[in-house]
């Protein structure tokens, strides 16, 4: 290059815009098959989301049912003005689910108007495959629809967003026209759903690029993109969203959604963390809480974790391979190209003994975020670690994150496991002793046969309880390696003769609740009549809140 060529430098460093985080966990996170919540845990999970450092928490659809509204309206109401530990200083906007209707929108409104910060989001589908065949109407009533429904939304609540249902399957012209005619009604946040997972990140984040250069007003508001990982693209797509002007990304923990789920929040939050060279924004997002949130979520969902999933799989930070571990011990960026300290990982792998004590527990407990206990629940969580510890000769991090898990990321109490006793072998058939405590402090015991152990202490089970119910899932897990490993135990159940429904915002179709469980112990019989008795608690404490809110009317 010629010496006498000017070279233009950049005089500054372009302003990041802030990327709002529109977590569904709590809405379409629910969806999922067997990720029923009830309030307790809807609520534990907002508290959660809120220390995270969430923007917008769609808590809900408020019209499905009694309990729906009222779960929606607590967290309103208990959740809604929490600022405290959050980087933005403000408190989360509380959003409620409405399909384009008056009765939805008022629900919806009179759900979430107790947060001091609350949004309605209210959609309708605007492709010609949902307008024919789901909705029976033409483009011009779906504009008309659209007009009626934000303007009423906007006239009981100043922060609307609106989607345009499947618009990744919509033609886009058309959709310029809808959207303009919301903004003109009053919505503030446009969010773009690919609805089933259809595009590539190519055409979304065109899509994206060309509706805010043709819609009419689109300067005036927040353009948001919502992703479903159907082809394995949703975070892909969502970047490519970010990538061409949108603002806000509707996210779940560990990706969780209706068929293959969402776009995972900490997979969008991680790579703007990690690239930020590549994209224009930041985030409020405080990461040291992202593996506990994504825990608690697993938790209470009954949704195990796969082990490979990015950023809070067991395998994100795991080197097996002979060149992967020498790599690693020279220096960690060969093969990390983020440290487990950032997303809340522990560093250590093995810390605590038998001998520990208080201090040492309490000490590692607030490295791993959990610094909020209460002495009571310190007490009760060391209790269980000693107990854990005089089975195995180290506690790993993942053990005492099971604990935690186990102990307090469970639902009400109502019946109780005191103890269990099985007698099994191939010679002989499998018998279980159980004693339950009922809800009036009663202890009992009765004893059954079963095909195996864990058939035999459920069936026991069931001759104390008396809840008919079928299992349709059973899952177990090593939280670590080794034959004295803690096994963790997922099941799902569903009342028998169909009773206990939800509805589907999208399709408005009746389905069956289906109620998780989960349990960890270094007896894997013990974890499985823990996890079985956790999701009769469930299904108990859903019929409870169900009777409680009977009484409750749509506004």
């Amino acid at each position: 290059m010629s010496a006498d060529v000017d070279v233009p430098v950049e005089s500054s460093t372009p302003v990041k815009e802030k990327l709002i985080i529109f977590d569904t966990t709590l809405r379409d996170g629910e969806q999922s098959p067997g990720a029923t919540l009830n309030i307790e845990e809807k609520l534990e999970i907002a508290r959660q989301l809120s220390r995270l450092g969430v923007d917008v928490c769609e808590a809900g659809f408020p019209i499905a049912s009694p309990g729906d509204f009222e779960a929606v309206r607590r967290i309103a109401q208990e959740v809604g003005p929490l600022v405290e530990g959050r980087k933005s200083g403000q408190p989360m906007v509380i959003a409620g689910l409405a399909r384009a209707n008056p009765q939805d929108i008022s629900r919806a409104y009179e759900a979430v108007k107790v947060a001091p910060r609350h949004r309605i989001h209210t959609f309708l589908a605007t492709s010609d495959i949902h307008l024919q065949h789901k909705l029976k109407i033409d483009r011009e009533e779906c504009v008309d629809q659209v007009i009626k429904a934000v303007s009423y939304a906007k006239s009981l609540c100043g922060d609307v967003e609106f989607s345009p249902e499947d618009a990744g399957r919509s033609d886009p012209q058309f959709l310029t026209v809808v959207l303009a005619e919301a903004i003109k009604a009053g919505a503030t946040t446009i969010n773009i759903p690919d609805t089933v997972g259809y595009t590539t990140p190519d055409e979304f984040g065109w899509l994206i690029k060309y509706l805010i250069e043709n819609t009419p007003g689109a300067e005036s508001v927040t353009w948001s993109t919502h992703c479903h990982n159907d082809l394995g693209l949703a975070t892909a797509n969502t970047l490519a969203g970010v990538s061409n002007g949108a603002r806000q990304v509707e996210v779940t923990l560990n990706g969780i959604g209706e068929r293959a789920g969402n776009t995972s929040l900490e997979e969008v939050v991680m790579a703007v963390h990690t690239k930020p060279q590549n994209y224009p924004v930041y985030t409020a997002i405080d990461t040291t809480q992202i593996v506990r949130t994504s825990r608690m979520v697993s938790a209470f969902t009954g949704m195990p974790i796969q082990p490979n999933k990015a950023i809070v799989g067991a395998n994100a930070f795991a080197h097996e391979a002979g060149i992967h571990q020498d790599g690693m011990l020279k220096h960690h960026s060969t093969y990390e190209i983020m440290r487990p300290e950032t997303v809340g990982l522990g560093a250590s792998a093995l810390v605590l003994g038998k001998h520990s004590g208080r201090h040492a527990f309490r000490t590692r407990l607030s490295e791993l975020g959990y610094d909020d206990l209460t002495k009571e629940e310190l007490d009760q969580a060391f209790d269980r670690f000693k107990r854990i510890a005089d089975k195995k000769k180290l506690v790993t991090d993942a053990d005492i994150e099971a604990i935690i898990t186990d102990e307090f990321y469970q639902p009400k109490e109502i019946w109780k496991l005191e103890t269990v006793h099985v007698t099994c072998g191939d010679h002989v058939k499998a018998t279980a002793t159980v004693t339950l405590i009922d809800p009036n402090g009663a202890e009992l015991t009765d004893a059954a046969i079963g095909t195996g152990p864990v058939d035999a202490v459920y069936k026991a089970i069931n001759r104390i309880v008396e809840v008919p119910n079928i299992l349709t899932e059973f899952i177990v897990q090593a939280v670590t390696e080794g034959i004295d490993s803690i096994g963790e135990v997922t099941i799902r159940i569903q009342p028998e003769n169909g009773q206990g429904y939800t509805t589907n915002p999208q399709t408005g179709a009746q389905v069956p609740r289906t109620f998780s469980g989960h349990g960890a112990s270094t007896d894997i019989i013990v974890a499985s009549a823990r996890a079985y008795i956790s999701a009769l608690n469930k299904m108990l404490a859903a019929r409870e809140e169900q009777a409680a809110t009977l009484e409750q009317k749509p506004v």
